[in-house]
């Protein structure tokens, strides 16, 4: 696949170069959509506005859709307000408004006075909703029958009414005051007898979202249920709009890539990597090293106060490293699982309790084998005494049980008050296993070896 595509931006590139602009318009009708944006996304700021004009117009707005914000962006300051008009009436709604959200405000005012004016309405509308919510990702163009049409006649309403709508699959039954009464497919309403009603082929059990529901719970339904389209109603289960399946998987890469980002420490951006500045990446970046440098000086703080400790046994100072590490990755793992499990609703906060007592066991597990291997490679191999031996194998075990306690606690807490879990990832679950590693550690020490 990777070397299908490579060829294809070659072949696109030296096209352009070379101006042979009918060859290279042939060659373009041939392509998918998604195929032209990425391979467009190789062409110089030059060449871009040029290939993109010898797209026939519905391709063209495919391939818009398609592309990154910056050649959207460049193509855009580029066009005639007649071009700009084409490609924004060919858009549907709920790409319009993506479009409109990532655009700076002058080129936002472009767009907005080229589009005619119910789709500047149904624009504006979605733009009321908060930001990830249902609402805000919905697109308004679904087909609407009512109950008491026949087979015959709804194929003939989405006939006339379905070229402009976003998908024609799954059609909705409604009340004269558009609330949701039942669903129907359009293969039904195909192999129907043509005066069967629509209410009595339509499923009245509809699994369909508030306009306010986190777009990430709605993302998640389309795999529960297998759906190609999901209804989003109001309050009073009035029917305002759909989300199709093709946008629940662009919400569910941006939410894996922002939670990726925030368990790294990065503040999330929408931008590609290679598409950001450096002074933009270490914006994301500075303000948490800073916050962890911080955090992590609490570590020096534990081996000042027992200084003294570590002076009359130097040999405790080789095993701060292996125990600090040890104790970082086995809360690292725990979290991971956790915040991976309270993403795809798994667990709740009501788990709680039977999260740490199963990760309790886990620790005890893992602890046991990592505290004997421990406890006679420094006998056997490191030749220390038994009690430094014995300090450093328990300190392994008690720290791996706090590490594991800490790494499925923090982020069930964090989610129950409203945070992202996926903050209460490895960074802070690390340095916080850090400081209570060495209390461990040093205290054990102290009371057996008597510092």
């Amino acid at each position: 696949m990777q070397e299908r595509t490579v060829i294809l931006e070659q072949t696109i590139v030296k096209l352009a170069e070379a101006k042979k602009y009918a060859s290279l318009r042939d060659f373009l009708a041939t392509l998918n959509p998604a195929d032209i944006a990425e391979a467009f996304g190789q062409l110089s700021e030059q060449s871009l506005p040029l290939a993109f004009r010898l797209l026939p117009k519905e391709l063209a707005a495919e391939t818009f859709v398609e592309m990154e914000p910056d050649q959207q962006e460049i193509l855009i300051r580029g066009f005639s307000d007649l071009e700009l008009k084409a490609v924004v009436e060919e858009l549907y709604v709920d790409d319009a408004v993506s479009l409109v959200e990532e655009m700076p405000a002058n080129v936002v005012s472009r767009i907005l006075a080229q589009a005619d004016p119910d789709t500047r309405k149904m624009i504006n509308e979605i733009l009321q909703y908060p930001e990830d919510s249902a609402g805000s990702v919905m697109t308004t163009e679904f087909v609407e029958l009512q109950g008491p049409m026949t087979a015959s006649e709804a194929i003939a309403h989405i006939r006339k009414v379905g070229v402009d709508k976003e998908t024609i699959n799954t059609c909705y039954i409604t009340s004269k005051s558009h609330r949701l009464q039942g669903v129907v497919s359009i293969r039904s309403l195909i192999l129907a007898a043509p005066e069967t009603p629509c209410a009595a082929l339509m499923s009245p059990s509809v699994v369909s979202v508030n306009t306010l529901e986190d777009q990430e719970a709605v993302a998640q339904m389309f795999a529960k249920y297998d759906f190609n389209a999901l209804p989003v109603v109001d309050g009073d289960n009035r029917l305002l709009g759909i989300v199709t399946v093709d946008d629940a998987m662009d919400i569910l890469e941006a939410e894996t890539t922002e939670d990726m980002e925030k368990m790294a420490a990065i503040t999330p951006s929408d931008r590609p990597y290679l598409a950001t500045g450096v002074f933009a990446i270490w914006r994301n970046r500075i303000p948490w090293l800073l916050l962890l440098m911080i955090s992590a000086s609490l570590t020096g703080m534990v081996i000042t106060r027992f200084e003294n400790s570590l002076v009359a046994c130097s040999a405790l100072l080789a095993y701060i490293p292996m125990l600090m590490d040890t104790g970082g990755n086995s809360g690292s793992q725990t979290s991971v699982t956790i915040i991976r499990g309270l993403s795809l609703q798994e667990l709740e906060f009501r788990d709680l309790f039977r999260v740490m007592w199963k990760e309790f066991r886990v620790s005890i597990l893992c602890g046991a084998t990592m505290s004997v291997v421990t406890f006679l490679k420094i006998l056997l191999l490191d030749r220390e005494g038994l009690l430094v031996a014995l300090s450093a194998a328990l300190a392994l075990l008690f720290t791996v049980m706090v590490a594991k306690l800490v790494g499925c606690m923090f982020p069930m807490l964090a989610k129950k008050v409203g945070f992202d879990p996926a903050v209460m990832a490895s960074p802070f679950i690390t340095t916080i296993v850090d400081v209570l590693s060495l209390l461990i550690y040093f205290l054990l020490a102290s009371v057996l070896l008597g510092l």
